[in-house]
């Protein structure tokens, strides 16, 4: 098993799970997290499903085949709805869904900034 480099930040520390567990922040961006009640198996079946589905979204590109890739990117969608990622939220709490926000606009903003010591919409900005 390979050691990730010193230099490279772990996926964890790189892409931030939110305290609640429903999203990740890529680039200051909430984006949906994996429903957390599929069992193991059923979400590496998921996955295999998306990352053959976006393969064939590669190919169909090179193809030129305007029916293959509108069939691989249905693909793609059916595979983020059965993870979660898309469509109805996972969660019954009643919270909006804030896929695809800037963090900055949500109510994880304070946490954020604590993680990445970046000012929040609480902190006093330098004046």
């Amino acid at each position: 098993m390979t050691q990730p480099s010193s230099d490279q930040p772990a996926p964890a520390e790189q892409y931030p799970l939110t305290p609640d567990g429903r999203y990740l922040v890529v680039r200051g961006r909430l984006w949906r997290a994996v429903n957390p009640g599929l069992t193991r198996e059923e979400r590496q079946h998921l996955v295999d499903r998306l990352m053959d589905a976006r393969r064939a979204v590669a190919a169909a590109r090179r193809s030129g085949e305007a029916a293959a890739l509108r069939q691989a990117r249905d693909r793609v969608n059916a595979a983020k709805l059965a993870l979660g990622e898309r469509g109805p939220v996972w969660w019954t709490d009643g919270a909006p869904d804030l896929n695809r926000r800037l963090v900055r606009n949500t109510p994880y903003a304070n946490w954020f900034a604590e993680r990445t010591g970046k000012a929040g919409p609480d902190d006093p900005q330098p004046g």
